[in-house]
C-alpha cells in the first residue's frame, strides 16, 4: 500500500528525475587544487612574515602571521571536508559525509565571530589609550597582504560557491583583504598625520565586516543543521500544488529540508482514490507529484507514501 518514489522504480523518468546527488555533481578535484593553491599561497607568506618578524624583532609582522594562521586553518579544514564528502554511503552513513560542509562552515563563523570579538576589545581599548604605531610597516606588511589575499581569494572564487564549505573560506580571505586595505589606509593616516587611533578605527570597521560575515554562515548553517524549509520554499504553496494533482484528496505530514547546501529534499503521505491502489493508477500518480515538485520549484528529491483514506486511523499523529 505504500509506494515511495525511488531511482530506478520508473524506467520511463526523465534523466532530472534521478538521484539529485549526482544531478548536482561538482567537480571536487578542481576545488580541492583550488583551495591547495590558495593554502599554499597564505602558507609561503605566513612562514615569511614570522622569519622576517623574528629577524627584525616586528611584533606587528608576528601578530599579522598569527592572523594569517586562522585562513590557513580554514583552507585546510575545507579540503579536508571535501576529501571527506567524497567517502562512499554505508548503512549506517546513508548520505555518506557529505553534510560536513556544514558543520565546516559553522566552524568557519564561529571561528570568525571569535577573533571579531577580541579584535573588537583590542581596538576599543587601543582607542582608549592610544599606542605608538609604526606606520611605514603597517603600510609593507599591508601592501603584500592585499597581494597574497588578491591571488588567494581569486583561486577560491573559481571553486563551487554554492558549497557553504567554500563560501567560509571565502569569509575568512575577504575580510581579511579588507583588514589589510583598512591597515593600508591607516597607515597611510599614521604615518601623514600622526593620528594613532586610525589603526582602531580601522579595525572596527573590519571587525563590522567579520560580523556580518559570520551572521550569515551561522544563519544559513544553522537553517540547515535544525532542518528548516529550503530557502524560496513556502510549504502552503507546495501543499496546494500537490492537491491539485489528480487523484490527490489530501496531504500531510509534509516536510522540506536540506540535507546539504545542494541538496534539498522533501517528504509527504498522500492521500489518494481508493481506487487507484486497485486499477494500477498509483505509480503514474508518483510521477505526477514528481514532475509537480520538479517543475514548480526545482525539488527533485523527494518521497512519497501514498495511501488510502483509512489508512489515518493507523498513523502515529506525533509527527
Amino acid at each position: 500500500m505504500h509506494e515511495d518514489h525511488a531511482e530506478g522504480h520508473y524506467p520511463k523518468r526523465s534523466e532530472r528525475h534521478r538521484d539529485p546527488g549526482h544531478s548536482h555533481e561538482v567537480d571536487h578535484a578542481s576545488d580541492q587544487r583550488l583551495l591547495a593553491l590558495a593554502l599554499s599561497i597564505i602558507v609561503a607568506f605566513m612562514v615569511a612574515e614570522v622569519i622576517i618578524g623574528f629577524l627584525t624583532h616586528s611584533l606587528t609582522l608576528l601578530a599579522d602571521a598569527g592572523h594569517m594562521l586562522t585562513d590557513a586553518g580554514a583552507l585546510a579544514l575545507s579540503i579536508w571536508v571535501i576529501r571527506l564528502g567524497l567517502k562512499p554511503v554505508s548503512a549506517q552513513w546513508t548520505f555518506g559525509f557529505k553534510r560536513a560542509e556544514i558543520l565546516s562552515a559553522a566552524t568557519n563563523g564561529i571561528t570568525l565571530l571569535v577573533i571579531a570579538i577580541v579584535v573588537a576589545i583590542e581596538a576599543v581599548l587601543r582607542l582608549i589609550h592610544p599606542q605608538h604605531v609604526r606606520g611605514s610597516a603597517m603600510i609593507i606588511v599591508a601592501a603584500f597582504g592585499i597581494a597574497v589575499n588578491v591571488m588567494a581569494s581569486l583561486a577560491v572564487a573559481r571553486a563551487n560557491q554554492s558549497s557553504l564549505n567554500i563560501a567560509g573560506v571565502m569569509g575568512h580571505l575577504l575580510n581579511d583583504l579588507w583588514a589589510f586595505i583598512g591597515t593600508l589606509l591607516a597607515g597611510i593616516l599614521i604615518v601623514t598625520t600622526g593620528y594613532r587611533r586610525a589603526d582602531s578605527i580601522a579595525s572596527l570597521l573590519v571587525v563590522a565586516l567579520m560580523l556580518r560575515t559570520s551572521w550569515g554562515l551561522l544563519k544559513n548553517s544553522g537553517r540547515i543543521l535544525l532542518e528548516a524549509a529550503p530557502p524560496g520554499i513556502d510549504l502552503t504553496e507546495v501543499h496546494e500544488h500537490l492537491l491539485s494533482v489528480e487523484h490527490v484528496v489530501g496531504i500531510h505530514d509534509l516536510h522540506a529540508w536540506v540535507v546539504m547546501s545542494s541538496l534539498p529534499a522533501l517528504s509527504a503521505h498522500v492521500v489518494i482514490d481508493d481506487v487507484c491502489f486497485s486499477n494500477g493508477h498509483s505509480p503514474r500518480i508518483l510521477d505526477q507529484l514528481q514532475d509537480c515538485l520538479s517543475g514548480h520549484f526545482d525539488l527533485n528529491h523527494s518521497t512519497f507514501q501514498l495511501e488510502p483514506a483509512e489508512h489515518a486511523g493507523h498513523e502515529d499523529t506525533s509527527h
